[in-house]
Order: structure tokens, then C-alpha cells, then sequence
């Protein structure tokens, strides 16, 4: 920071032993190394203090791009679920739509365009379900065939 050689340090130290005096020229140069040693520790905690608010800013930063990351693949991900969701409920339309027509028509014949258009126009737009939250009224039954041939399995006797 300075440069100070050493012809500059010995021409400040005679005038210091000229103008202090030599009885208390001992106690100011332990005073001045005092001073000069806090200032260094202060010095250093400030570069400390800086660097660690550096390093705090940096992190703040990347975790703010990491927040804007995330959130724009859960939005990307929610609109490719909407289509998909979206997709289904067509396909799952238009396959009610064929079953209602070929009962309508009868069972294994093809649907006429009659009968299309007949069932088209009968039909109400269904209602959405949330997908989120799980079917409360679905019940599971057991098929009842299987439920007798356990029974039936049961009570027979080896002999």
C-alpha cells in the first residue's frame, strides 16, 4: 500500500527519538503497534463481513433462479397434464358415444350415421370430475362367481 523503504523507517524513527524523547519513545511505539494491530483485525473482519455478504447474495440468487426454474416446469408440466387430461375425456366421450350408438342399433352391428347423429343429439356435455382427489362413491365388489366357488370349494370333504 505504501512504500516505504528502509532509509524512510530510520529518518522517521530519529525524528520520533528527537521530538518524543527517549523515556517515552518505548511506550508510544507500543501504542502505535497496538493501534496498527486493531486496525488490521478490523480491517480483516470487514473483508470477512464483505465476502460472506457476497456469498449470501450469490446463494440468494441461484436460489431464486432455482425457485423460477422449478416453477416454470411444474406450470409446463400442469399444461401438458391439462392436455393429456383433456385428450382423455374426448376419447372417453367419443367411446360412450360408440357404445350408446351399438345399443342403440343393436349389438354387433356397425353404427349408422342415423344413429350417430341421433345419439349426438340426445346426449348432455358431461360434467368434470377433479382429477386431485379420489372417487368417493366408487365400491369395489367381488364378483359373486368367485365368492361361490370358494364357497363351494369349502365344503367339499376329501375322502
Amino acid at each position: 500500500m505504501f512504500d516505504i523503504g528502509f532509509s524512510e523507517l530510520l529518518v522517521i524513527g530519529v525524528v520520533a527519538l528527537i521530538v518524543i524523547g527517549p523515556e517515552r519513545l518505548p511506550k508510544v511505539a507500543r501504542t502505535a503497534g497496538h493501534l496498527y494491530g486493531r486496525m488490521q483485525r478490523y480491517v480483516a473482519s470487514v473483508k470477512t463481513d464483505i465476502s460472506q455478504e457476497i456469498q449470501l447474495d450469490e446463494l440468494r440468487r441461484a436460489g431464486q433462479s432455482f425457485k423460477e426454474s422449478v416453477e416454470s416446469t411444474v406450470s409446463n408440466v400442469q399444461q401438458q397434464t391439462t392436455v393429456v387430461d383433456d385428450y382423455l375425456r374426448k376419447e372417453t366421450a367419443n367411446i360412450s358415444k360408440e357404445m350408446s350408438a351399438m345399443a342403440v342399433s343393436g349389438e354387433g352391428s356397425p353404427v349408422t350415421e342415423p344413429a350417430m347423429r341421433q345419439l349426438e343429439a340426445e346426449q348432455t356435455p358431461q360434467q368434470s370430475l377433479p382429477l386431485d382427489e379420489p372417487d368417493q362413491n366408487s365400491v369395489t365388489h367381488t364378483p359373486s362367481v368367485v365368492v361361490e366357488k370358494a364357497h363351494s370349494e369349502g365344503n367339499r370333504t376329501v375322502s
